[in-house]
């Protein structure tokens, strides 16, 4: 097990109630849109071509660092450079939990809630569930998108990567949620990528697979989730079945 990741404390938590820990992007949010446009930025910043959509779709889900290289074969400072030129774009300008500079708006807040995700938390809340973010997009970024949509009130805790990329694997993040609520009962992550499910292995736990996200068909089940589900109003009884 790697080392786990700080976490931020964003509402009230509970005890010996079940965990249900959430990725962010392709699950909670769509944001395909802006993750695109952000590749394209630092794939043309390095004077490579065009991305195919196969690329693209690639690179939604693991760290930028995994992502790059494997998706375009980066490697040492290209894949350093890339990062930073697709944040200065997904940031506006800014890397941090303040406002982005006037005149760079932040092509991160273009993340829509996934339509039934905010009555699926409300429910799981009602249930009595003690719901936490996991995810692989550094922290100070999960916490500007969740609070721009309107989602962070729902959370106990936020646990993401660090901006040096020491934390960026969904392991770690998973880590640090599970440390953060040790008395969690059943704990279950739902997510859209096999990096998803294999994370959530890594400690034991199941996967029910977001299937509204980007993931090639099949690709979930074949990672192992322990469920694939179509739509968030379907994660509540596939809860039932793990």
């Amino acid at each position: 097990m790697r080392s786990a990741a700080p976490s931020t404390v964003v509402g009230p938590g509970g005890t010996g109630r079940r965990l249900v820990l959430f990725d962010l992007d392709g699950t909670l949010v769509d944001s395909t849109p802006s993750i695109w446009a952000s590749i394209r930025v630092a794939v043309a910043t390095l004077g490579l071509p065009e991305p195919t959509e196969d690329q693209l779709r690639s690179m939604v889900g693991p760290p930028l660092w995994e992502g790059f290289a494997a998706a375009f074969g980066l490697r040492g400072d290209d894949v350093d450079l890339a990062v930073a030129a697709y944040r200065a774009h997904y940031t506006g300008g800014a890397v941090s939990n303040a406002p982005p500079r006037p005149g760079t708006p932040a092509a991160m807040l273009e993340a829509p809630v996934y339509p039934g995700i905010p009555e699926l938390l409300a429910a799981l809340r009602a249930d009595g569930a003690t719901l936490a973010v996991a995810t692989s997009k550094p922290e100070p970024f999960a916490l500007r998108i969740l609070a721009h949509v309107g989602l962070l009130p729902e959370f106990a805790t936020v646990h993401g990567a660090t901006l040096d990329g020491v934390v960026r694997h969904k392991e770690q993040v998973v880590a640090a949620a599970l440390a953060a609520h040790p008395d969690g009962e059943r704990p279950v992550l739902v997510g859209d990528r096999s990096h998803d499910v294999l994370g959530a292995r890594a400690h034991g736990l199941p996967c029910i697979g977001a299937g509204w996200g980007p993931a090639p068909p099949g690709e979930l089940a074949a990672a192992g989730a322990a469920a694939v589900v179509a739509t968030p109003a379907d994660v509540r009884a596939a809860l039932g079945t793990v």
